[in-house]
């Protein structure tokens, strides 16, 4: 295989460090691009010795100049409390960000991967969720600088396609898990686990009967080089998470299951226009890359609570 050259927005940031290291270890040359809002460099520490590999400060919402055979476009706040803190600049992560990328692989002739979600889908009204469902997506609430500024995205990397038939793969991102998520992003599985590991209340917004489905960030990266693979004109928009579907109960006493923790179980108000439920249909996954997800969530989780449980013990939680 030869080697390419591939650039990485969002590339210290969670996902963005497990897929620099998977495109390393495949033997390309990888330039990772992030402003450290909410990625950090402790996540590629251990890559800085590698001369294949590159990190540049820069933020996506101004033009970057560089000659890549590929883009992965991950570049944006991906939690509530990180996206609502300045949704204009969330927005602005999305919309200009994807222009700049999008101007940059039309400049160069590179392949270019949106990392979508499954925000885009907002609160279904259709379960499992399919690629062609149009969403339910309120566009004046508080997650909406995300949702929305995720689906300007989408249509952009479309038009693009068939404006300048530039070679786009468009994949949405189902809740995804693992060692590096960031400790205080409130997301619902770091929460769940530092909570037990500090002995401290575990919170659950409702009734705790609203469902996620959850995919290993090994699995998750794996999908995304597959779908680079493909060849040009297929598009997506593709479905990428775990179909196995639990309610936010049964992910906190799994939790505490496997951290041996006595924390108690609390209830609080549901955040505003928070998804009931969540699940992906990958029908089309399996059938075009051939994925599916294997780590199972006890076996994932029990490497994510290793993961924050030396974090908190090192005392490197900001």
């Amino acid at each position: 295989m030869k080697m390419k050259k591939i650039l990485i927005t969002g590339g210290c940031g969670f996902v963005g460090s497990h897929l620099s290291e998977k495109l390393l270890n495949q033997g390309n040359e990888v330039i990772s691009v992030d402003n450290y809002f909410t990625g950090s460099k402790q996540n590629v520490a251990h890559l800085l010795d590698n001369p294949l590999f590159e990190l540049i400060r820069h933020d996506v919402c101004f033009p970057l100049y560089l000659e890549v055979d590929e883009i992965y476009n991950l570049a944006c706040p991906a939690s509530p409390i990180h996206y609502q803190h300045d949704p204009v600049q969330t927005t602005k992560t999305s919309v200009h960000g994807a222009i700049n990328m999008l101007g940059l692989a039309k400049r160069v002739k590179a392949k270019i991967f949106q990392a979508s979600t499954s925000e885009v889908y907002g609160d279904p009204s259709i379960h499992p969720q399919v690629e062609s469902y149009w969403g339910n997506v309120n566009p004046i609430g508080p997650r909406s600088c995300y949702d929305e500024g995720k689906r300007c995205a989408e249509t952009l990397f479309f038009d693009y396609y068939r404006q300048h038939n530039l070679n786009i793969k468009v994949a949405r991102i189902f809740n995804t898990y693992g060692p590096r998520m960031h400790p205080n992003d409130g997301r619902v599985v770091s929460n769940f686990i530092v909570q037990a590991l500090l002995g401290e209340n575990i919170t659950i917004y409702g009734d705790g009967k609203q469902t996620r489905s959850f995919c290993y960030v090994d699995d998750m990266v794996e999908a995304f080089v597959r779908l680079m693979y493909t060849e040009h004109g297929f598009t997506g928009p593709m479905n990428l998470g775990n179909p196995n579907e639990f309610t936010m109960l049964e992910l906190a006493e799994l939790t505490l299951e496997l951290t041996n923790s006595n924390s108690k179980i609390i209830h609080q108000d549901l955040p505003m226009d928070d998804p009931k439920q969540r699940q992906p249909d990958i029908s089309l996954a399996k059938e075009k890359i051939d994925w599916e997800p294997k780590t199972q969530l006890k076996e994932g989780l029990q490497k994510t609570i290793n993961y924050f449980n030396g974090l908190l013990k090192s005392k490197n939680v900001e």
